[in-house]
């Protein structure tokens, strides 16, 4: 890894450490599980002004779909002016075609850390100890994927993908009540099974990092149904 990389990592490793240790008197093995679920809701809870703005670009951008719709329609044989039309009234308006990406795209500096921390077996010259943490027998540090022969002998994958499956369904449901009447059948598809790539994600990643996607889709899904009333 590059060295510059080197020192968020390394910093990362023992903030989350020393919240290990302050929380296992109290919580005993639970303390890591425990430490990445608080970890995530305070990323989660930094986020929210973002989260806000986002969710203000997508609805400022549902109501310019009619006027997008008929600036379609009328320069279709004119793909570059059209482009140009559609920038336009989006900067016109506050709004993009990213609209409602910003906290995605701002979360992945944190995800690349959880992955990260609990996938090396030395941190900064040291031997990782928060790899050593496990949610109901399931070792935090190895991929759900890895371990699928056994998968229903080991409760905390069980437990991690049931629930991601839950949420999942939650989330789907909800963004095809977001999607209106001018949506196409690919967004719709989109919508009813993009949600469901975390099931395919945790396969590959720490199980640490699964449990970061579980608690930050989790927030997603009561996050946007509070925004939208």
């Amino acid at each position: 890894m590059p060295s510059f990389l080197e020192a968020p990592v390394s910093g990362a490793y023992h903030l989350l450490s020393s919240l290990v240790t302050v929380l296992q008197p109290l919580t005993g093995s639970w303390a890591a599980v425990i430490a990445i679920v608080a970890c995530t809701l305070l990323v989660r809870l930094c986020l929210l002004p973002l989260s806000v703005r986002a969710h203000r670009g997508l609805r400022a951008r549902a109501a310019l779909m009619p006027h997008m719709k008929k600036l379609t329609e009328r320069h279709r044989d004119n793909p570059e002016r059209l482009q140009r039309e559609l920038a336009k009234l989006q900067t016109e308006h506050g709004t993009t075609l990213f609209a409602g990406m910003l906290p995605m795209f701002a979360q992945l500096p944190f995800f690349w850390l959880m992955y990260t921390l609990f996938s090396r077996a030395l941190v900064g010259g040291e031997t990782n100890q928060l790899i050593s943490g496990t949610l109901l027998g399931a070792p935090l540090g190895a991929p759900l994927g890895l371990h699928w022969p056994v998968f229903a002998a080991t409760p905390g994958f069980v437990v991690l993908a049931v629930l991601l499956a839950v949420v999942a369904w939650f989330s789907a449901r909800l963004a095809l009540r977001q999607l209106d009447e001018s949506a196409t059948p690919l967004s719709r598809r989109l919508a009813r099974w993009l949600p469901y790539g975390t099931l395919l994600t945790v396969a590959f990643v720490p199980l640490a990092a699964g449990l970061y996607l579980l608690t930050t889709t989790t927030w997603t899904v009561v996050e946007r149904t509070v925004l939208q009333r």
